[in-house]
């Protein structure tokens, strides 16, 4: 089964978070699929990780600005791997029908915002049902840490 991570955001928005976790995958020569659940998300986050700063190059396309098979990270809106992936990011309460294709998943959700939390805790609940291994990371001081 698939390895899902709950990644708890309480200390930093996603914007500054998932960049460095994208980072992680690249540095081991994988590949991901970001999904997003509106268009207009999409755009914003494709302009917000060209500009990000640590890291500096997080090369990745969309449908509307590049082609899937070159790029190692992938922004969409729909549950699709185009580029390859084994890596698939969950942001902005975006599921999938698909979790057992991908090696990982982490499921990114804002720990201010109750209405988050609360799907959050349905989505854990069904992949914990659908026998995924799960993990459970909180913000902290220090970075990550592992809470389950």
């Amino acid at each position: 089964m698939t390895e899902i991570g709950f990644y708890h955001l309480t200390r930093t928005p996603m914007e500054a978070a998932l960049p460095r976790l994208l980072g992680r995958v690249l540095s081991q020569d994988g590949r991901a699929v970001v999904r997003v659940g509106e268009p207009e998300r999409l755009a914003a986050l494709d302009t917000s990780l060209w500009l990000c700063a640590d890291p500096d190059w997080l090369p990745h396309g969309t449908p509307q600005t590049g082609n899937a098979d070159l790029q190692p990270i992938w922004l969409t809106t729909e549950d699709e791997a185009p580029n390859g992936a084994r890596f698939l990011f969950l942001v902005d309460g975006a599921d999938s029908a698909r979790l057992g294709e991908y090696d990982r998943v982490f499921d990114l959700f804002d720990g201010q915002d109750e209405a988050a939390t609360a799907a959050a805790r349905r989505r854990w609940s069904a992949a914990r049902a659908a026998g995924h291994v799960l993990t459970y990371w909180q913000q902290g001081a220090r970075g990550w840490e592992k809470k389950a």
